[in-house]
């Protein structure tokens, strides 16, 4: 499975890259590493340097400056790889990191951003690169927000929808269901409208029960959390409950109507949580 990360030298992208050491992947993953020189950073003195009266930023030094850390950010990148015992390359670019990162995902790789970035300025300039990556990538994502451990607990959301079936799948084929012998939880979180309709809460958990059989199967040890209302605070309650290490979802559910109603449940999920959380398309 090949893997894209994006590092720019902060904490959140050194534990995006220590995390990806930490997944419980049934394969080795190839990892692409990517730092991006966003040379738009370099020309934005009024945000950038301070307002001294007769002073001229050089756009030139701020230009050397970015490529210097791009050095930096790639030897300790090729250090941390060799001791992760992880494969993969280097890479450094020019132009935002985002477009670089779906770039070199493409259609299939899990593409793996720390929740906040390296400078204040670029997130107000380009916006959060994470929510940027979320929003339109064509592939899952992994946010990280937290230092690096094993996950042992993870919350998975699921409605039914062709989204939930792909994040489902990725469960069943990209993850082991154990680790150090002990099998992996999985809380199981299914969250039904508020309709006063017995055919809605049973295929409710008609779900729940299918799929956690499936899970099961190849070894998980499933919870069950069949909860009835808002599905972004439903699911909330849950992780504030329970404290899972890792939070599964996918990117769209059921309809357009309802996103638009309530939001996208995905990109609220990563907004407002703190542990980390993988959207599946």
């Amino acid at each position: 499975m090949k893997v894209v990360i994006g590092m720019d030298g902060s904490k959140y992208s050194e534990w995006a890259l220590d995390w990806v050491g930490k997944m419980p992947f049934r394969a080795a993953p190839r990892v692409a590493a990517i730092h991006s020189i966003d040379l738009n950073s370099a020309r934005v003195p009024a945000l950038t340097y301070p307002s001294i009266s007769g002073y001229e930023p050089d756009i030139g030094e701020a230009i050397h400056l970015l490529e210097s850390r791009a050095k930096q950010v790639e030897l300790s990148t090729k250090k941390r790889l060799s001791a992760l015992g992880l494969t993969g390359t280097v890479r450094v670019e020019q132009g935002p990191i985002a477009q670089a990162l779906l770039k070199h995902a493409g259609s299939t790789a899990l593409i793996v951003v720390g929740s906040r970035g390296l400078d204040a300025i670029d997130r107000f300039m380009l916006g959060s690169v994470s929510t940027a990556v979320t929003l339109h990538a064509t592939t899952p994502v992994l946010i990280v927000k937290e230092p690096p451990h094993s996950p042992q607990r993870i919350l998975f959301a699921t409605d039914g929808s062709a989204a939930s079936g792909k994040a489902l799948q990725f469960l069943l084929k990209r993850f082991k269901a154990s680790a150090d012998g002990k099998p992996l939880v999985i809380l199981l979180v299914h969250v039904m409208p508020f309709l006063r309709y017995t055919a809605v809460k049973e295929a409710g958990e008609q779900l729940l029960a299918q799929e956690a059989a499936k899970l099961e199967k190849i070894g998980y040890r499933v919870r069950q959390f069949p909860r009835v209302g808002p599905a972004a605070e439903e699911i909330m309650k849950v992780v504030n409950l329970e404290q899972p290490d890792l939070i599964v979802t996918g990117a769209k559910g059921r309809g357009a109507i309802a996103r638009f109603l309530q939001g996208s449940v995905s990109l609220k999920l990563v907004q407002q949580t703190a542990c980390s959380v993988l959207v599946v398309r």
